[in-house]
C-alpha cells in the first residue's frame, strides 16, 4: 500500500461536498441590460449595475457564499495573495460559478498579475457572456499588459451592455473624432 493512500481517504469526505448549480438569474440579468439601455440619468445606470452585481455575487450556497465574502473582504484590506487563495478555493468547490473566476482575477489585476486576471476573465466570461464587469475587467487588463487595441474592443462591448460604466471615460474617441 502506498503512504499517501491512507491520507486520501482521510481527505475524502471533505472532497465529496459538492456544490449546487449556481441559481439561475439569466432572464433578471437580461432585463436588467435591457432597462440599462433606457436609463435616462447615470444615478438609475448606478443602480441598476448594483442589481447586476447582487445577481452575480449571489453563491450557490452558504458555503461558497462565505468563501466569496471572505475573499472580498481580504481584497478589500488589500491582502491579495490570501483573496486569491480563497477565491482559489471557491473555483475548486464551484467550478461552474462565474463569480469566483471573476473575484480572483480582481485580486490578480490588484497585484498586476495580468496574465492570471485574464485567464480567469475569459473563464468568466464563458460562463456568462455578457458579465459586464468581467468585460470591463478584461479591458482593463488588457489595456494594462500594453494590448490597447482589445482592450478598447473589450471596454466597447462592455460599454454596449451598460452605458452607464464609469471605465467609459477610458474609451478612446474613434478615428477621425476631433477631441
Amino acid at each position: 500500500m502506498k503512504w499517501w493512500i491512507p491520507f486520501c481517504l482521510l481527505a475524502a469526505p471533505a472532497l465529496a461536498q459538492t456544490c449546487p448549480e449556481a441559481p439561475d438569474h439569466s432572464a433578471r440579468m437580461s432585463e436588467i441590460l435591457s432597462e440599462l439601455g433606457n436609463a435616462q440619468t447615470e444615478m438609475a445606470g448606478r443602480a441598476l449595475s448594483n442589481s447586476l452585481w447582487e445577481l452575480w455575487t449571489d453563491a450557490p450556497d452558504a458555503t461558497a457564499q462565505a468563501m466569496l465574502d471572505e475573499g472580498m473582504s481580504r481584497r478589500g484590506v488589500s491582502d491579495f495573495l490570501g483573496a486569491r487563495t480563497v477565491f482559489s478555493r471557491l473555483i475548486a468547490y464551484c467550478p461552474d460559478y462565474a463569480e469566483g473566476y471573476n473575484q480572483r482575477a480582481f485580486a490578480s489585476f490588484l497585484s498586476e498579475d495580468y496574465e492570471s486576471a485574464l485567464a480567469d476573465l475569459d473563464r468568466t466570461l464563458a460562463i456568462i457572456p455578457n458579465h459586464v464587469g468581467a468585460l470591463s475587467g478584461k479591458a482593463l487588463t488588457l489595456i494594462a499588459m500594453g494590448r490597447n487595441e482589445e482592450g478598447q474592443a473589450a471596454l466597447r462591448a462592455a460599454v454596449a451592455l451598460n452605458p452607464w460604466l464609469s471605465e467609459r471615460a477610458l474609451l478612446d474617441p474613434p478615428l477621425g473624432t476631433e477631441l
